[in-house]
This record gives C-alpha cells, structure tokens and sequence, in this order.
C-alpha cells in the first residue's frame, strides 16, 4: 500500500481560517475534541477575528465502543468554562472520518446545556462516514485508504499530518 499524498497541515490550517473567518459568529465559542481538536482550537481561536470562548472535550467516555474497547490511555477532563446554553458553538477536530467521535462530542456538550447551534470545523474531512455528520467548514478534503489513520502531529505550534497503520480500538 503506497501512503497518500497528504495536504501540508499548515496550508490547510490557512485554508479553514479563510474558510471560518467570513462565516462564524463574531462570539462564537470554540471547543476543541482532544488532542488534535483542541490544538486546532487555540489556533483558531487566535487567527479568527472575534471573542471567541475556548473550551476542550474529551469524548472517551461518549464513545459508542467504549463498552467493548474500553478506555484509550491519556484520558482528559473536558473543560468548558463557559455557559453552553443559548451559545453558538464550533466544534473543531483534526480529521473527519466515520462521525464517531463528533457524535459523542454532542453527546457530551449537551450534557453541559443546550446549545443555540453547533458547527464543526476540521483541518481534514477523509470521508468514510458511518453516521450522517458533516463539517461545516473544512481545510482539506482528502481520500485515504479505510487501512490507514490520518495522523495530526504538533512541534511546539508546528502542526503536521502523518499517516500510520489503523489499530483497531
């Protein structure tokens, strides 16, 4: 299996600021999926003009294979120091595969209260979807074989896209 050619992270973190910046809400809240979510999160919530709140979640606990692939090392505790009620809120990850992990995100954010909306921004959108979920705004569109994970990496703010083996939670 030859790797796919894969966009350069920061171009595509360039792309989804152009993409975010004329369309969200000047007070939107952005909450970031650990740990490649919440690194897009602090970006964005720099380069996008507005007062955007910043909130983090973790959705191990959310997941629909938690009871049978049990618990990932590195667990985090989601952090929302904000009123989730009323609010217009992006939710950010690094890669949109199957929608798994964003329909636990909103599992999860409705558990701190009831939103007025909820948009999701991902730096790549593989496709593969098992669940009717799309991004609202995306860097990079890209196809990867289903035997390989789109992999987001960070050195210091530095960001970069790999590729490695799927492991089978």
């Amino acid at each position: 299996m030859t790797a796919p050619q894969l966009p350069d992270a920061e171009t595509a973190l360039t792309e989804l600021v152009a993409h975010m910046s004329a369309a969200v809400d000047h007070d939107a809240a952005f909450v970031g999926i650990y740990s490649g979510g919440a690194w897009l999160a602090e970006r964005l919530a720099r380069e996008i003009p507005g007062n955007h709140a910043l909130g983090f979640i973790d959705v191990s606990f959310y997941r629909d294979d938690y009871t049978t692939a049990g618990l990932k090392g590195g667990t985090k505790r989601s952090d929302i120091p904000f009123d989730v009620t009323g609010s217009s809120i992006v939710l950010i990850d690094d890669v949109l595969y199957t929608g798994r992990s964003v329909r636990a995100a909103v599992n999860e954010l409705f558990d701190f209260g009831r939103p007025a909306r909820i948009e999701l921004a991902v730096l790549v959108d593989r496709g593969g979807r098992e669940l009717p979920i799309e991004a609202t705004y995306a860097g990079a569109r890209v196809a990867v074989d289903r035997a390989l994970n789109i992999v987001l990496t960070r050195d210091g703010d530095e960001l970069a896209l790999g590729v490695e083996p799927f492991r089978k939670a």
